[in-house]
């Protein structure tokens, strides 16, 4: 039982004007379509609990529709209040894992619909969205307001704090899908999978929110006067050893149209803004040095991260062009302080070495970065219990077998 993924137009919504920006990237939307849970889960399993999953789903679906996933608590309150009625759906004992054919679509384009007969791709599915909710979330706060009084639109430390600890909850959300939900989807379903379900993906997206926790994290330390050049040399350095993973994974993946692409530009446009912030930092720190050599060789760090950052100047340009259109936010926190500093201290230094760069062009070797071991890891999350409507124990329902039940279904189908 099952059908296989179809093309056309659903609901089709009125387009806004407004380009939106974007601090924290959202990879991807997907939102539930209709399906008709209650009259295929009819006389399977109690009435009233086949009537709550369908109502919470059904509720879900509204939702999402009318606003387009812009009301994040209500959703996000619907999908933890749907999680433990799903978790029955997947039990072995009630038989029921490939009965009901869940559909789901993409909000970005509208058109793509995947259609499962899966329980376990309904809970991926679930948890995707939870986790794409959560990283819209921390983009929202991290979109710089006006100040009153002000012309200058700031985000402050405590909201930085506050979208790090969203996205190491979107990160748990993502790796728990990798690590627990996607070993019971059978491998037939699982290569038809969206691809943005697909299990290179996730583990971009979750890797992508430690990088961007890790980014906050150095603004923090950029913003403080108690964190040390070696810290802030070690985040910036962790930070690029993220955004390289990620895009080890999805750059060896073929997913290079639409939003596929946009995510990868987005992660090209982190990993030269990580180098060049990992380079300038290093720069400063061998520059402490008493020898020539160390001299020189901060110079080489200061010019390649003065190259770096004009090359994440295109790429984030390229990003913001890449469909659909998009804006970067006014520089915030680290890359503020960096822009204004590479340029003016690769200037400086150059310019103060240079008799010694003359002298001997063999020192002219831009160093290796330090390695770190990543700090940042997701949040623990595991299922919630089943809830307590499924203990079959307490059902009072006459029998019916499934094959009946499907009779049943059939006869019902059948035109007068």
């Amino acid at each position: 039982m099952g059908c296989t993924y179809s093309v056309h137009a659903v609901g089709s919504r009125e387009k806004k004007k407004n380009i939106p920006e974007v601090s924290i990237f959202v990879p991807s939307m997907r939102v539930p379509g209709q399906c008709d849970v209650q009259r295929t889960l009819r006389r399977l399993i109690p009435t009233d609990l086949a009537d709550r999953i369908s109502s919470l789903r059904n509720q879900i679906v509204l939702v999402a529709e009318d606003t387009g996933g812009s009301a994040i608590p209500e959703l996000q309150r619907a999908l933890e209040e749907y999680l433990p009625l799903l978790v029955g759906l997947t039990a072995k004992d009630h038989g029921l894992q490939e009965l009901v054919e869940f559909k789901w679509r993409s909000l970005q384009d509208g058109r793509q619909e995947a259609c499962v007969a899966n329980s376990w791709f309904e809970v991926l599915s679930v948890l995707h969205m939870m986790a794409m909710l959560t990283l819209t979330e921390a983009n929202s706060i991290l979109i710089p307001t006006n100040h009153a009084g002000s012309s200058e639109r700031v985000v402050s430390a405590e909201s930085m704090r506050d979208a790090v600890d969203l996205l190491l909850k979107a990160a748990g959300y993502l790796e728990f899908c990798v690590r627990e939900v996607l070993l019971h989807i059978p491998p037939d379903i699982k290569n038809r999978l969206p691809k943005d379900l697909q299990e290179n993906v996730l583990e971009t997206s979750f890797i992508q929110a430690l990088g961007q926790g890790t980014e906050m994290q150095l603004s923090l330390a950029v913003g403080s006067q108690n964190a040390t050049l070696s810290v802030k040399r070690r985040l910036a350095c962790e930070q690029l050893s993220y955004f390289g993973q990620a895009h080890y994974c999805l750059s060896g993946y073929n997913n290079n149209n639409g939003h596929g692409k946009k995510h990868l530009l987005f992660i090209k446009w982190k990993y030269l803004e990580a180098k060049a912030a990992a380079y300038y930092f290093h720069g400063l720190i061998l520059d402490k040095g008493t020898e020539p050599a160390s001299h020189v060789s901060a110079v080489c760090c200061f010019l390649a991260a003065d190259e770096l950052l004009a090359e994440s100047k295109k790429a984030c340009l390229s990003f913001c062009l890449a469909v659909p259109v998009t804006r970067a936010p006014p520089l915030q926190g680290a890359m503020k302080h960096l822009n204004r500093k590479i340029p003016e201290t690769a200037s400086r230094k150059s310019q103060m070495y240079g008799s010694l760069i003359d002298q001997d062009k063999g020192l002219q070797i831009l160093p290796d970065l330090p390695e770190f071991q990543q700090s940042l890891k997701p949040d623990d999350y595991e299922l919630p219990e089943i809830d307590s409507a499924w203990d079959s124990k307490k059902w009072e329902m006459p029998g019916l077998t499934l094959k009946e039940h499907l009779n049943d279904s059939e006869e019902e189908m059948i035109p007068e």
